[in-house]
């Protein structure tokens, strides 16, 4: 058997972004500076990392960041009022960190972005016109993680996938991109039976349940391209929700955990930004 491809998401995102620099160099000849507003309610340490890593991608491209950083006893009246005064701004790109305090509910506050803005594809109108195969922003790590896959495998018609997982930010917008790309699709979760058998038949896993090192090497069918967006930390050290040790020993191509789809869910990120910005 070949060699294992590792795909390097961190130089795949680099790549991405110098593309990214030239957009906005153009947008910014027609008098067009892209935006990009952040609104992150309260103190959730993994949060206050994301939204720094955001901030230094964006600056690096030339996106103009904005963080509106809100107490966490904020009321929900004012966290819409909020948003209102920002879909009226000229932000080309709105994101609502998640989560959000246990108080608010944040389906709601996420329908109150305008969705042509609505950089991380939640909004239901995104939602709506995602299923019906209508043009929308789509969600940054499933936007991401089909970049990953398509830089090994450009044309995946008729390829057999398997998402497991079926989050409403993961799963299923996965499920539905995979989908519109004519392949095959599978969506396995808690209460799927055979998963082994599931996984040994899948040209394509994606894998995202927050459980470590939870599927084996032996799982994987010899060829298969292998997406892990799990990000765990086991003894100190950040692991997937793949055994990536024993899978890359099946597997064509496999994203390590870091460095795989975290790097790519930023760039998606990006690359939302500037498609509103470009309709403009």
């Amino acid at each position: 058997m070949t060699a294992t491809h590792i795909i390097d998401g961190k130089e795949i995102a680099r790549n991405l972004r110098k593309g990214f620099r030239a957009r906005v160099e153009k947008l910014k000849a027609r008098g067009i500076t892209p935006q990009l507003d952040v609104i992150l309610i309260g103190e959730h340490p993994a949060s206050l990392i994301y939204i720094k890593n955001k901030e230094i991608a964006a600056q690096k491209v030339g996106i103009k960041y904005q963080l509106h950083h809100l107490p966490e006893d904020t009321s929900e009246e004012d966290v819409i009022a909020l948003i209102q005064t920002v879909n009226q701004s000229a932000s080309h790109g709105i994101l609502l960190q998640m989560p959000v305090p246990p108080q608010m509910n944040a389906l709601y506050l996420l329908n109150q972005i305008d969705y042509k803005k609505d950089v991380d594809g939640l909004n239901l109108v995104n939602v709506g016109r995602r299923t019906l195969g209508l043009d929308s922003l789509l969600p940054c790590t499933p936007k991401g993680c089909l970049t990953l896959i398509k830089s090994v495998q450009p044309v995946l018609t008729g390829m057999n996938a398997l998402v497991i997982g079926r989050s409403d930010l993961v799963g299923k917008p996965m499920a539905q991109l995979l989908l519109r790309e004519n392949c095959t699709v599978t969506q396995a979760h808690i209460h799927s039976r055979d998963l082994p058998d599931l996984c040994r038949m899948a040209d394509i896993v994606v894998v995202a349940i927050g459980k470590p090192k939870f599927i084996q090497g032996d799982w994987i069918k010899p060829g298969a391209i292998v997406i892990d967006v799990g990000i765990n930390r086991v003894d100190g050290k950040i692991v997937g929700d793949v055994d990536f040790e024993a899978a890359k020993e099946h597997a064509h191509a496999i994203t390590p955990v870091p460095g795989g789809v975290g790097p790519m869910t930023i760039a998606s990120l990006l690359e939302n930004t500037l498609e509103v910005a470009e309709a403009v």
